[in-house]
């Protein structure tokens, strides 16, 4: 009898349509686009990002009121896609590689079937930046890779993200449903009035820098102000891109470049910077000013106000810091030590900025609407920092040996202050659960993400932790730093049962490049091989390539390299011909493993030994005369 199995497939279901005049409607709701390009990569653990990190984050674009993500440049992760649909996010699901030629055509078509499920996926682009999106031979290709995504998925509008050519006579904003704009804010109006049917949306945007934490530039030292003051060459500030956009209704929203800051592309720096200054949040998922200015402009259903910079300047009494004050609110009150140091109605956009001369104290906000208090912030000046705090993201951990979460480093002063300015060595020890990545956001930093020590950078460090798979227990994490009194945190760790996981493919590897040697008089010693450099007397073949019939009889030698994966070299394996023409001997690494008496084509399997790096494989064959020889059938190595 037939085997019966069962696949679960979430569904959702939603309406999406782009005016050309008013935007996207979901459920025939309009609903502006307030989005962010990602990187799935984080401090400490590169791409390997675990799943409850990946709602983490996710958790952090929703506090300020993102609600759309672009994957930038290529399929994200399942398990990414599984959390928006949950959390309500919209997603544009970028293709990788702008070819419509079969092999990479077969890639796009992968990504609309394995994605097409999603609710959460509204636009399938095409491609980023393509130097051929405004020539005629760019237009085919992109309606040849559109009409591919329409065969498999109807349902969605098909865009593509262009910077520049949306004018040439030929360009693919003819071919896409939706017209992706890649910064160019000022050619929104003239476009939309060239093309009045035709939807558009900023695709990417922006493109500011900010260090975390940092209030002035210093070049020198590839340290930039968090202040929104400056952006790329073809960007804008946070204030000034999303201000462009949210003015246009035909324009369906924006998605700023980044969301996060990754790792890579240290622009406008170069090396030893290592890490983008694009980031709403640096790499751990600290805020920058960006978060509050991004709130203030995204957030509608609840109030909210925020301020830059922080409080805690020794040496600069009396005199002016810059403070940027933002909110959604309708009205602001700047006090400073309870004395009103300025007001004005809220700009929603571009926030409000003041001039304070700093005295120590309280620096504090006050939002109106309707003449009522509906939001505060501030900050108090902190004295030295004499203690370590760790702040975990929840209390309770699943032991089930999979569950993460990051744990938020500060140093405080006496009175219980975080302290904005501390840059202090931190040492970390565990029990009951491993540290996998270690952070701090500074794009400067060279200390190893791995292992038990990390520096706090302006105030602030990350440690990752994953609970071990054990019964009901705690989890104990301890940091410590010179002159601080150390901090302990105590996690509740409960019993629970991983969950039940595909079991890997044990999927053979194939060896397909082979050099065959000229057909020899005697048998030979399993050790001939070319002489480097040879590329001439011995032969290039594949595996399932009969040798040509000789009309004498003699040997032949095949050889081959190749490294097995790690579970191989550890415990050994199996090494199998599907067919071999001729009498055979298999030889590894010097060591005779398997012969086939019989001339008659046939299989060839023997136990393949551990063994680490780089194995080399010997068959050497006795054709027959008149008959063809050699490996005819596919070569293997499986666990």
């Amino acid at each position: 009898m037939a085997r019966r199995s069962t696949r679960r497939v979430p569904v959702g279901f939603r309406t999406i349509r782009f005016d050309p005049a008013q935007g996207l409607f979901v459920n025939d709701r309009p609903v502006k686009l307030k989005g962010v390009c990602l990187h799935l990569d984080h401090a400490g653990v590169g791409t390997a990002v675990p799943d409850a990190l990946l709602e983490w984050r996710l958790e952090r674009l929703k506090e300020l009121g993102c609600n759309a993500i672009r994957c930038s440049h290529n399929a994200p992760a399942t398990a990414f896609l599984d959390l928006c649909d949950r959390m309500g996010f919209l997603v544009m699901d970028e293709n990788r590689n702008f070819n419509p030629a079969p092999d990479y055509m077969a890639q796009l078509e992968w990504l609309v079937r394995r994605d097409r499920n999603h609710a959460s996926v509204i636009l399938w682009s095409v491609f980023n930046e393509e130097p051929m999106q405004g020539t005629a031979a760019g237009v085919q290709m992109v309606r040849r890779m559109a009409a591919a995504v329409k065969r498999l998925d109807d349902s969605r509008p098909v865009t593509a993200a262009m910077n520049g050519s949306f004018f040439n006579p030929a360009n693919v904003s003819s071919v896409v449903d939706v017209v992706g704009f890649n910064y160019y804010p000022g050619d929104y109006d003239k476009f939309h009035a060239l093309n009045p049917a035709k939807p558009i949306t900023s695709s990417e945007d922006t493109s500011a820098f900010m260090t975390r934490g940092a209030y002035a530039t210093d070049a020198a030292a590839h340290v930039i102000s968090s202040m929104d003051d400056e952006a790329a060459g073809w960007g804008e500030t946070h204030r000034n891109g999303w201000a462009k956009i949210a003015k246009r209704p035909f324009v369906a929203g924006g998605f700023v470049w980044t969301g996060f800051d990754y790792h890579g592309e240290p622009t406008p720096h170069a090396w030893p910077t290592i890490s983008s200054f694009f980031g709403i949040l640096d790499l751990c998922g600290f805020r920058k000013t960006a978060y509050d200015i991004h709130r203030a402009g995204w957030i509608d259903d609840a109030a909210v106000v925020g301020i830059a910079p922080h409080w805690t300047w020794p040496g600069r009494e009396g005199q002016p810091i810059p403070v940027l004050v933002t909110s959604n609110a309708e009205r602001i009150v700047l006090t400073l030590n309870g004395r009103i140091v300025g007001e004005a109605a809220v700009d929603r956009l571009m926030g409000n900025g003041f001039t304070v001369p700093y005295a120590p104290g309280t620096l504090e906000v006050i939002a109106y609407r309707g003449g009522r208090v509906v939001a505060r912030a501030g900050h108090e000046t902190a004295g030295p920092p004499v203690a370590l705090r760790l702040t975990p993201a929840r209390r309770v951990m699943a032991g089930d040996g999979e569950d993460v979460q990051p744990v938020t480093v500060d140093a405080i002063d006496a009175r219980g202050r975080h302290v904005p300015t501390a840059n202090l060595p931190v040492r970390f020890a565990i029990a009951g659960a491993t540290i996998i990545g270690l952070g701090n956001g500074d794009p400067n930093s060279h200390e190893p993400e791995k292992g038990n020590a990390r520096s706090l950078f302006n105030g602030l460090a990350q440690v990752i932790v994953q609970a071990d798979a054990a019964a009901r227990g705690t989890i104990m994490l301890r940091a410590s730093a010179p002159g601080l009194t150390a901090a302990t945190l105590r996690i509740d760790r409960i019993a629970r049962i991983a969950a039940p996981q595909i079991a890997p493919a044990n999927a053979p590897r194939t060896i397909d490049g082979w050099r065959r040697s000229p057909l020899l008089p005697a048998r030979p010693d399993p050790a001939l091989a070319p002489a480097d450099g040879d590329n001439n007397s011995w032969a290039f073949v594949r595996s399932g390539t009969p040798t040509p019939a000789e009309p004498a009889a003699g040997w032949q030698l095949y050889r081959a390299r190749v490294t097995p994966v790690r579970a191989m070299a550890a415990h050994g394996g199996r090494i199998a011909f599907a067919g071999i023409a001729g009498r055979a001997e298999l030889w590894v690494d010097g060591r005779r493993l398997a012969d086939k008496a019989a001339a008659t084509t046939g299989p060839l399997e023997a136990a393949l030994p551990p063994g680490a790096g780089e194995r080399t494989v010997v068959l050497i064959v006795r054709p027959e005369p008149g008959q063809p020889s050699g490996i005819v059938g596919p070569v293997t190595l499986s666990r």
